[in-house]
């Protein structure tokens, strides 16, 4: 009689075991099918979907884990979803924004430009050993607070080496801040919640419009401003004409949404694509290189060619800085 009730609870617990291998694959293949449907649709969609997108590649992983458990569970439905999710990711893992047509002729100038989050301005620090140790000459610094961060760049050692800046917004978060050693003159700026100031800057005798880059992030209380704030930076691109045009900083979004590649079908080029870092995580730091995403961007027109491309740390910031190396030529 025991044999015979170990046998049958041994009988039952098998297919209650693959019911739940069943289930659990479910809802792995879930959550990564349901942002791969709007990426491969060309649409961000509403929260949870804006923020998955953003960590696209690591959606591989519940994918995989799905296809280990339908297996397990000989579970043929599963192993074809599974199968059709990995190849679907593994399709847009591929690098996005960096090709595009290569200017011709000798550069006009070389120029080295550095994008860094300061997360409040805590980073300042790290910003200014950045500034001494790479040498920068634009920069375009997000989260700029006025009693550390913008007290530190009126300081006469950074107005001697920057002697041509702009500083916009009040706050912690708005603030940001342009440095130039070319001569420059503030041209507008892209309307946000956080400061997004944009100027003209004169290099080699050509005038080169230099923008922060801001956006809202896409949290479920922000994404109509995410979206809009994103369009502004898409219009802009639009109407540069032949003017070269640099966009850099916290874009608070990647390659893999589709508001910020409507930045860059407007024939910008992503710097770190196209020198061979498409997806080496900016944020959050405190993971990244290891696990992350690249939301902090250096994008630019076609007057100029991106040569190379690093990430920096920041300590005190959860953002890597970016710094590029860039060639100006006179015209495409």
């Amino acid at each position: 009689m025991v044999t015979g009730n170990a046998a049958a609870a041994a009988t039952g617990t098998a297919p209650r075991r693959r019911r739940a291998a069943v289930t659990v694959a479910s809802a792995l293949l879930l959550v990564a099918t349901v942002p791969l449907v709007f990426r491969a649709a060309g649409s961000d969609g509403v929260t949870p979907v804006p923020q998955l997108l953003a960590f696209l590649p690591w959606l591989l992983v519940p994918a995989g884990l799905g296809l280990v458990l339908s297996l397990a569970a000989r579970w043929r439905p599963g192993l074809f979803w599974a199968a059709a999710v990995l190849l679907g990711l593994t399709a847009f893992v591929r690098p996005y924004g960096g090709d595009g047509p290569a200017p011709h002729g000798p550069p006009l100038a070389r120029l080295r430009v550095l994008t860094a989050n300061l997360e409040f301005g805590r980073a300042t620090d790290g910003l200014l050993a950045a500034l001494r140790r790479e040498r920068p000459d634009l920069v375009a610094v997000q989260e700029c607070d006025p009693e550390r961060c913008a007290a530190a760049l009126a300081s006469p050692a950074v107005r001697a080496a920057y002697p041509f800046r702009i500083l916009a917004g009040h706050g912690a978060s708005e603030g940001s801040a342009v440095l130039s050693r070319f001569p420059l003159r503030p041209d507008g700026a892209v309307p946000g919640e956080l400061a997004m100031p944009r100027a003209a800057v004169t290099v080699s005798g050509r005038r080169l419009r230099f923008q922060v880059a801001h956006p809202m992030p896409p949290l479920p209380g922000s994404l109509h401003a995410w979206r809009t704030e994103l369009g502004r930076l898409r219009d802009l691109a639009a109407s540069r004409g032949a003017e070269p045009l640099v966009m850099a900083g916290d874009f608070n979004s990647s390659q893999d949404h589709a508001a910020f590649r409507s930045v860059l079908h407007t024939g910008l080029r992503d710097s770190a694509a196209a020198t061979g870092s498409p997806r080496t995580p900016t944020w959050p730091a405190r993971t990244a290189p290891v696990l992350g995403t690249q939301i902090d961007h250096i994008l630019v027109g076609d007057a100029l060619r991106p040569r190379t491309a690093r990430f920096l740390d920041l300590p005190g910031s959860d953002h890597r800085g970016l710094v590029a190396d860039l060639e100006l030529y006179a015209a495409r």
